[in-house]
């Protein structure tokens, strides 16, 4: 088998592990990660947005709260002294009771107020809860993509490593400068540095040699370097 002929298998080898790279980084789980990751970020920010929600109708209620507590200390303060038998004056006792009445309007009011953040609130913890949820399920979904993925970047990278070991092997029976001519081919023609001459066409750019070219390659000794004319790569005759 000549030089050559053997450059071709290093091809086979150095496409199909451009093959199996390919396949690793697009593994179709990826996609759905990277979608779950997305789907993530958009649950996370609508939760935080819930979360502040809730956080300012619990603070309006705990407010609420408080004056009512308040409302309801002065009332009992002021009925006390109304019935202690400490206040007598007739103008004392119509003055602390008209007090205590509005107090007890302004309390009742209070009260619907706190109803109202109390119902504001319970749809929102609800909300808070659903998301959390969709989060939890999201978060699971990525542990399940990420152990997919682990186990196909295993048996894609056992692949690769036959290839590869295959490859050195091919490699180490061609010359170092015609292996160092055809990488730099390769590196610059999408990974194909080597292609076989099929009829008068390149097998590597798929267009026809001109007739002239076609005669020097037949005159071409078995060892002697031929370039493709179109494309550059190295051509097997």
């Amino acid at each position: 088998m000549s030089v050559f002929e053997v450059l071709l298998e290093v091809q086979a080898s150095d496409t199909a592990a451009d093959q199996l790279r390919h396949r690793r980084a697009t593994l179709a789980e990826r996609a759905e990660l990277a979608a779950a990751g997305t789907r993530a970020v958009e649950v996370q920010a609508k939760l935080a947005e819930t979360k502040a929600q809730r956080a300012e109708v619990l603070a309006r209620q705990a407010g609420v709260d408080a004056a009512i507590g308040t409302a309801g200390e002065r009332i009992k303060e002021i009925e006390g002294r109304l019935y202690s038998g400490q206040v007598s004056a007739t103008k004392d006792i119509l003055a602390m009771t008209a007090e205590v009445e509005s107090i007890k309007s302004r309390r009742s009011g209070l009260e619907d107020d706190l109803m109202a953040t109390m119902e504001a609130e319970e749809p929102l913890a609800a909300e808070m809860a659903e998301l959390e949820g969709v989060l939890a399920g999201l978060e699971a979904d990525a542990d399940r993509l990420r152990g997919l993925i682990a186990d196909g970047e295993g048996v894609i990278d056992a692949e690769l490593a036959d290839v590869n070991c295959v490859r050195e092997e091919q490699a180490a029976r061609i010359p170092a400068d015609l292996l160092a001519t055809y990488e730099k081919l390769r590196a610059r023609l999408r990974g194909e540095g080597a292609a076989r001459v099929s009829g008068r066409s390149c097998s590597g750019c798929h267009l026809t040699l001109p007739a002239q070219e076609v005669e020097r390659i037949k005159r071409a000794g078995p060892d002697d370097l031929v370039l493709c004319d179109q494309c550059g790569r190295i051509l097997v005759h």
